[in-house]
């Protein structure tokens, strides 16, 4: 163990029509407008049958067939909107994908208590408002307590590293970790520690709506991320 410092819905000519909801996804776009696509040919044909066998003695009311003719303006403007939302929700998803590659390599640390044991060590980066002490336990995956500590911390920002060392003296096995922090300042009042999770991003996950970086076993999403070390190429 070491701690170290550290820096409306439309309706038209009975046909209802779903709106376009700029937080769906592209899919839920597509199938909106497939819907309203079909309905516009159902408006199309409708009217066209009216035209045709409007009586002559009796003609189409001009009030009506104007206001047909606005509903059908108003839904071939829907099926352009969402054309468009379908394609700027495409390209936002592809601009996401792509800055999630770029994380890849890059040492990052992010919102949360979950840390990866790898390599004999685990790190978190601990920010205490006032210095003090603290007693720390760390967890396993199942949530048994598998350390314990009461160490002194700082002002600021600080990183803690676990090496592994269970409270029974062997190494614990490689896997996710959480830290649990109960601190005091030098007065022995309660202060509230806040955690961040520290590691190596070597993977994406692409599997939902928003791209998850991968930290070992851990996922992480990139509005949590904090800081970002980019790994340094060879000369």
């Amino acid at each position: 163990m070491a701690v170290s410092n550290t820096s409306s819905t439309s309706n038209v000519a009975g046909f209802t029509n779903p709106p376009a909801n700029g937080t769906s996804s592209s899919t839920s776009v597509t199938g909106a407008s497939t819907s309203i696509a079909n309905n516009f040919d159902q408006f199309l044909t409708l009217l066209t049958t009216q035209l045709k066998n409007q009586s002559p003695l009796d003609p189409l009311d001009t009030n009506q067939f104007t206001a047909q003719l606005v509903q059908f303006a108003g839904v071939e403007q829907q099926l352009k909107t969402n054309d468009t939302l379908s394609t700027l929700l495409t390209l936002n998803k592809a601009a996401t994908t792509t800055q999630a590659v770029g994380f890849i390599g890059s040492t990052i640390t992010a919102d949360g208590t979950t840390s990866q044991l790898s390599g004999g060590a685990a790190e978190w980066k601990v920010n205490m408002p006032r210095g003090g002490s603290a007693n720390i336990t760390i967890k396993n995956a199942s949530g048994a307590v598998v350390q314990t500590y009461t160490t002194g911390l700082t002002a600021g920002d600080q990183t803690y590293v676990w090496d592994g060392t269970t409270s029974v003296g062997t190494k614990a096995p490689d896997g996710q970790y959480s830290i649990t922090i109960d601190a005091r300042d030098i007065s022995g009042q309660q202060i509230t520690a806040k955690t961040e999770i520290k590691g190596v991003v070597d993977g994406i996950d692409l599997s939902g709506d928003t791209p998850m970086l991968k930290i070992g076993g851990i996922s992480v999403a990139i509005d949590k991320v904090k800081t970002v070390i980019r790994a340094q190429k060879d000369a």
